[in-house]
């Protein structure tokens, strides 16, 4: 999961106008950064079939 200051960083980089957490940039940008901040935790933890399940509900 995302800290607040991380996804904050990302909406302010990717936004197209200010408080902008709506778009397509934004939110692919945002969801694309915690998919790979969970697969890091996988490598470490790869029997967590809970947060697993987590990961397949985002990605669908």
């Amino acid at each position: 999961m995302l800290t607040k200051a991380e996804k904050t960083a990302i909406m302010q980089k990717y936004a197209t106008k200010e408080g902008d957490t709506g778009s397509p940039e934004v939110q692919i940008a945002v969801l694309t950064a915690d998919i790979n901040k969970l697969n890091g935790h996988f490598k470490q933890h790869p029997k967590d079939n809970h947060s697993n399940r987590g990961l397949l509900k985002k990605s669908w």
